[in-house]
């Protein structure tokens, strides 16, 4: 199994029994490692020289965060600016990024109709974390999957252990 670093921010985890039981299934195996970043960095102070070191480690990457106002968290961002070096991609360097697969996996408490061009936001989730994927484009990560999770607030026990299983298995392909 590929040792696989889980970057989750989610600012209000407390009130997300969804994403709480997802984060679970990270916890339960050894060759994943979750990075809470809201537990982390309360003060938003990214230790940025660290979290570049830390990340050379590991063969895959989940990004694990609810949308927030219509795009990632804050502090997800924060990371992204502050950790994403762009000397990565001057010829010669090492780019911990490249041909690593990545796997994306939004909350949502929007229904999936209402992220359509036609529905009430006009935008898809992928064009809401658009940042994102252009980022670890730019830095040539392998996005294996985005797997969004709607209405995530209404879930029940049952719907999210079967969300669980399906992204257990995107991740054993």
């Amino acid at each position: 199994m590929k040792k696989t670093l889980v970057v989750f921010a989610h600012p209000y985890l407390e009130h997300s029994n969804s994403n709480a039981e997802l984060i679970n299934f990270y916890v339960r195996h050894q060759h994943f490692t979750l990075r809470d970043l809201y537990e982390e960095y309360p003060n938003f102070h990214i230790a940025a020289f660290r979290e570049r070191k830390r990340i050379k480690n590991y063969e895959r990457f989940i990004f694990q965060f609810p949308l927030i106002w219509f795009g990632m968290p804050p502090l997800l961002k924060l990371w992204i600016d502050e950790v994403f070096d762009r000397d990565w991609l001057k010829e010669g360097n090492y780019n911990p990024l490249e041909g690593k697969e990545v796997y994306i996996l939004v909350t949502t408490g929007g229904k999936e109709r209402s992220f359509h061009r036609n529905g009430t936001y006009k935008f898809t989730v992928e064009e809401l974390i658009s940042g994102l994927i252009v980022s670890l484009s730019v830095f040539n990560a392998d996005i294996k999957n985005i797997k969004i999770v709607y209405e995530a607030n209404k879930l029940s026990k049952k719907e999210i252990i079967l969300h669980k299983q399906e992204f257990s298995e995107l991740l054993n392909q």
